[in-house]
């Protein structure tokens, strides 16, 4: 870190002013100090850089950058190098967009299946995780820009997530659901880690000094700047004794109180003046000079997007109908493969600059293609209209290549899914496909494990998870063999809900 500022040079509320966000998205800038503002922006797997209307939950719109695979998906190819790529790529993005720091990865544990962020998560492994978030981060910050890890700690669920106190205990907090963090720290050195909103063992994670102070900094080595989740500070004067240095997002008024606690001598000063050195340094070292544009940038990035899409693709299941011959005639079915789903909700929701379709490609690629929608791709409610039209173009393909999967509205940030379930019409319409054509072909849109009631009725499985903005042309790069799938799990899919070992215990009770 950097010391050509020295936070000992400004007055005690410069140093303060520090402590909070500008606004939604930035850290406040003392010009006459030399100290610049540095914009943050989401961006676990592709930058969410707001101009204009800001929240969030990725309600308002975002300048365009490449949306490529999601952590569930990369994790898939337990490829280091390739989620290295990944990072540096989002990274020249984050230059180009004037994006100081990037918010990601994310790296929480997947505790239950039916977490509806899992999506933006790698494993269920904490070593796997931590490998993963290293490589990614270390990618991030190639580029000049910081990276940030979330969800510091424990953040394993969405239900009462604002709320909810996770009781773990010290064993299983170390070597469970540390662990990964305590990898990533120290093998990549991240400019940021951010505290999450949950408590855990009753601290609040953005007040809790032995888990931001004692581990993370202390044993750890962690010397960059802890922010908090937007509008996770429960007590700020609390807080900035803990070492959580960086409140966001602006406007939460809470100055005073530190202010107040300053004066009678309850709040240490050198605990302000620690949090602003680390801001400042923050802002000192963020990058300058030239960047890349979006415009040089878009082609090489789709195409990574497209490359990496492809070899996390795991192969579930292969009777040796895949890959498929060039010539073959497909019957496409899924209204996936026209609208497609390759992204999760929230506030890791990017705006692709382009999207190829799964028809699309396997047009490009001269396959003769029938399609078929299926289902209706935002609700999937049952149609049985819908299933007998898939059912008469089936019959007479040579394959049959059956797009299904969950649908936006039922795995996002800011809620659990209720059921591992596919929608019943997605089930059925496998079902009616593999009666009538042998050669059925099920590629999966998905974020998390789902339940597959008909998996030894068709001759082919491959999940390609939530793909990114090239996922249409990454899954006709598998089919045809152009690129190898060569993905394998990183999480356990159960057979049955009753198999998640934490399956009674979550999302919790409190009344229990």
């Amino acid at each position: 870190m950097t010391d050509l500022i020295n936070a000992a040079a400004l007055t005690a509320d410069e140093q303060l002013s520090l402590l909070s966000g500008a606004d939604f998205w930035r850290t406040r800038a003392l010009p006459e100090r030399g100290i610049r503002s540095v914009m943050l922006a989401d961006g676990p797997h592709g930058l969410r850089a707001q101009v204009e209307a800001t929240d969030h939950l990725g309600l308002a719109s975002s300048v365009a950058a490449t949306c490529f695979p999601t952590a569930a998906t990369l994790a898939s190819s337990w490829n280091e190098q390739l989620v290295h790529e990944v990072g540096e790529a989002v990274g020249r993005e984050a230059r180009a967009l004037g994006v100081g720091v990037v918010l990601g990865p994310g790296m929480n544990i997947k505790r239950h299946p039916l977490c509806g962020r899992n999506f933006e998560y790698y494993s269920e492994d904490p070593l796997l995780s931590g490998r993963l978030a290293a490589s990614a981060v270390r990618g991030i910050q190639s580029a000049g820009v910081g990276a940030c890890l979330k969800h510091f700690a424990v953040n394993n669920q969405e239900h009462r997530r604002f709320v909810i106190d996770a009781i773990v205990d010290e064993r299983t907090l170390r070597e469970l659901y540390l662990r990964g963090f305590e990898i990533a720290v120290r093998e990549s050195s991240p400019r940021l880690v951010m505290a999450a909103y949950n408590r855990i063992n009753g601290d609040h994670a953005t007040d809790a000094r032995w888990l931001l102070t004692d581990i993370l900094r202390n044993e750890w080595g962690f010397d960059g700047v802890v922010v908090s989740d937007w509008g996770a500070e429960a007590d700020r004067v609390a807080g900035v004794a803990a070492g959580m240095d960086l409140e966001m997002p602006g406007g939460a008024g809470t100055e005073p109180a530190v202010r107040a606690a300053l004066a009678d001598g309850t709040l240490d000063p050198a605990h302000v003046a620690l949090s602003a050195q680390r801001i400042i340094d923050l802002a000192t070292d963020a990058p300058s000079g030239p960047a890349p544009t979006m415009a040089e940038l878009l082609n090489p990035h789709d195409s990574l997007a497209r490359r990496a899409a492809a070899s996390s693709s795991v192969v579930l299941a292969n009777d040796g109908v895949l890959p498929i011959a060039p010539g073959t005639r497909v019957a496409l079915i899924g209204a996936f493969a026209d609208a497609p789903r390759y992204q999760g909700s929230g506030s890791s929701l990017v705006t692709p600059t382009r999207l190829t379709t799964a028809r699309e490609a396997l047009e490009a690629a001269g396959l003769e293609v029938a399609y078929s929608p299926g289902y209706e791709p935002v609700r999937s409610a049952p149609d049985a209209a819908l299933i007998n039209d898939a059912v008469a173009i089936a019959r007479d393909a040579d394959v049959a290549i059956v797009m299904v999967g969950l649908p936006g509205i039922a795995e996002s940030e800011g809620f659990d899914r209720e059921t591992l379930a596919l929608p019943a019409q997605h089930d059925a319409l496998v079902t009616a496909i593999a009666a009538v054509n042998p050669r059925t072909v099920v590629a999966l849109s998905v974020g998390a494990p789902v339940l597959l009631p008909w998996r030894h009725d068709v001759a082919a499985i491959l999940l390609g998870y939530l793909g990114g903005q090239a996922s249409g042309g990454a899954l006709a790069d598998t089919v045809l063999g152009v690129i190898e799938p060569a993905g394998r799990l990183a999480e356990t899919w159960p057979a049955a809900q009753g198999d998640v070992p934490s399956d009674p215990f979550f999302p919790g009770d409190l009344a229990q």
